[in-house]
């Protein structure tokens, strides 16, 4: 369960250092740029924490999986992006490969 919970903050302050690095414009706006860097570090550190338990190639699907289809749902909700059906399919299609990857990985 630990092991969870470190992959869940990685994948967190990853989606918090991708939203700080919409906001930072350029480098030009010092915290934003600041937090972004440090979210990017701690949400390395945590995805470190969790491959002591997942296999690299399990964690690494989860962490950039989830990570896309949260980005792309606070870009649409933060950012005003645009709202397809071809978007919120693809979300899916994420979720569905991640889950995919989950279950060959237990046979």
């Amino acid at each position: 369960m630990q092991y969870c919970l470190y992959l869940l903050a990685a994948i967190i302050l990853e989606v918090a250092g991708t939203t700080s690095m919409k906001m930072f414009e350029e480098f030009t706006r010092t915290w934003p740029s600041v937090a972004m860097m440090v979210f990017y570090l701690l949400s390395l550190g945590a995805l470190t924490l969790a491959l002591k338990r997942f296999d690299m190639s399990m964690a690494y699907a989860i962490w950039s999986g989830v990570d896309t289809a949260l980005i792309t749902i606070v870009g649409i909700y933060l950012f005003k992006e645009p709202v397809s059906l071809a978007r919120i399919g693809s979300i899916a299609l994420i979720i569905i490969g991640v889950m995919g990857l989950h279950l060959t990985s237990q046979a």
